[in-house]
């Protein structure tokens, strides 16, 4: 694989090589001229790619966006790729890199898996600076009156560290400033990293930033990040980490890769930046919502695809044999062998998700993203079931393949783009009451029977309605492993339980985020870390 200079990746666009501020041959930021240049060109058409429930077998959804984008070049379609950033900790971690895999690459692998542009460190210097004005301002006479026990601001690392998720600080001397409990959280998901990606242009981040609430004072009222006067100094260090990234796929065409929220515990998608260029210099631009429908998906058109004023014209759900097959009951270990009665069951969980994404109305094909263990009489079984329920497929190869493998899905989704139109609408009114939004996704959705709010989770709804917050979209922190609460509940569960931990107002991002089960915002390592494995690479 030869890699083309930058520069020629962004001719391709017409993109003028004054516009880009490069990092080295093959990373280039996008600058704020530029996209100030074209906001006024007519917008292209918009596909997001989803997928099934996600399974540690992996079902290839970032793969298949790129091998989508390889396939539309093989078929002279012209379409460029938006990503996120990946985050250091699953890289390090347990599920590795986020640059797609086979012969369907972003590039340079190595370059955006690690240290990229320094976006990610921008964001975490950002965020960390947050709190060290907060415990500065207390130590240094307090003027704001902020209350120790209610600062809502969590110092962040883009790390798996489960040690940081409950720490004492300011121990020893008094000259250490005042002793409290604190908390980290990964970097990714942060309310920063939230408005970096929900944000529509630099004075619109500017502005959601002071709106963030650092903490509350002693009368309970709410102490803002303008109240801190340090917007200036974040704007300064988030310059350059606003400006959207431009690389190349393994075969030579465009992606912008930019912002990187966790879809289980933010809003999973890329820069509205981002999207919103493509959409300007493309006539297709391709998006990724992260894990499972139920997740990225419906955060995307329930949040991003509002906000930003986007228009989903397609969405690919993305199904793997072998995914299906464990919901339907296989070990992951016998996942070789092949087993028609389990595919039939696991079926159901890809219908759930296919009918969950018809409720707003936007067109929607399945991609069978073909792994080399499926068999013959398994793909064969997928395709009838898919027929008899009249969902429009396509047979993706990518992986193995690359872009001549993809020339199905390519063409099934410009056919859509140029037969069916679009009627994109939320699932729910922004207006409606912050229960009633939650019993919507949980229900329509998730599909549970009921919501069950633990006693913080209530107080904290009132504290929102008391801010005249309530009429914001709902971003529900839940696992991704089951439409439920539970990460065990596979397939397509039915009538049970979602249990509220907490309810955490994101004023600067402008939505509510819902803590569910036991998901957490600082995940930890597992017993042998990717970084481990690293070792003999």
């Amino acid at each position: 694989m030869r890699l083309q200079k930058i520069e020629k990746i962004a001719a391709k666009l017409n993109i003028p090589e004054s516009a880009l501020e490069k990092y080295g041959n093959y990373k280039a930021k996008i600058s704020r001229e530029y996209i100030n240049s074209v906001n006024n060109n007519k917008d292209g058409k918009l596909v997001l790619v989803t997928a099934i429930t996600p399974t540690k077998a992996g079902e290839g959804k970032t793969t298949t966006s790129i091998a989508l984008l390889d396939g539309l070049a093989k078929i002279n379609q012209s379409a460029i790729l938006s990503l996120r950033e990946p985050s250091l900790g699953p890289v390090f971690g347990l599920k590795g890199g986020a640059t797609g895999g086979g012969k369907v690459t972003v590039e340079p692998q190595e370059d955006i898996n690690l240290h990229f542009t320094g976006d990610m460190h921008a964001l975490t210097s950002s965020i960390n600076l947050i709190s060290a004005i907060i415990d500065n301002h207390i130590y240094q006479g307090n003027e704001l009156r902020i209350n120790p026990e209610k600062i809502m601001r969590k110092r962040a690392l883009d790390i798996n560290e489960r040690e940081l998720r409950e720490i004492q600080i300011g121990l020893g001397s008094d000259k250490n400033g005042i002793k409290r409990i604190d908390h980290f959280e990964i970097t990714v998901a942060s309310e920063l990293m939230a408005i970096l990606c929900i944000a529509t242009d630099e004075k619109d981040f500017c502005e959601r930033v002071k709106r963030i609430i650092v903490a509350y004072n002693y009368d309970d009222e709410p102490v803002y990040l303008g109240d801190l006067q340090i917007s200036n100094a974040i704007m300064k260090l988030m310059k350059n980490a606003l400006l959207p990234n431009l690389v190349q796929t393994a075969e030579g065409n465009p992606a912008l890769i930019h912002g990187g929220p966790f879809a289980n515990i933010a809003h999973g998608c890329s820069s509205l930046t981002s999207i919103k260029l493509a959409l300007k210099i493309s006539p297709i631009t391709i998006t990724e919502a992260g894990f499972g429908a139920d997740l990225g998906a419906e955060k995307f058109l329930d949040i991003t695809a509002k906000v930003g004023n986007l228009t989903p014209n397609v969405i690919v759900l993305v199904a793997t044999i072998r995914a299906l097959k464990l919901h339907g009951g296989v070990k992951f270990e016998e996942l070789t062998n092949e087993n028609i009665d389990a595919l039939t069951n696991g079926f159901k969980n890809l219908e759930q998700h296919y009918y969950n994404l018809r409720k707003y109305d936007v067109p929607v094909i399945v991609a069978i993203n073909h792994f080399k263990d499926d068999t013959k009489l398994e793909v064969e079984t997928l395709k009838e079931l898919l027929n008899k329920q009249g969902i429009k497929f396509a047979f993706l190869d990518g992986f193995l393949n690359g872009g001549e493998g993809s020339v199905d899905l390519a063409n099934k989704v410009v056919e859509v783009l140029e037969t069916t139109k679009s009627k994109y609408h939320t699932l729910y009114n922004y207006e409606d009451t912050i229960e009633n939004k939650i019993a919507k996704i949980a229900k329509e959705i998730y599909h549970a029977k009921d919501v069950i709010y633990e006693e913080k989770a209530l107080k904290e709804i009132e504290n929102i309605k008391k801010l005249g917050r309530d009429n914001l979209p709902i971003c529900i922190a839940k696992t991704q492993s089951s439409f439920s609460d539970n990460p065990t509940l596979l397939n397509a569960p039915r009538d049970f339980d979602l249990h509220i931990k907490d309810v955490r107002l994101s004023n600067g991002a402008g939505f509510i985020v819902v803590l569910t089960g036991n998901i957490l915002t600082m995940p930890g390592l597992p017993k042998v870390p990717t970084a481990v494995k690293m070792e003999n690479q």
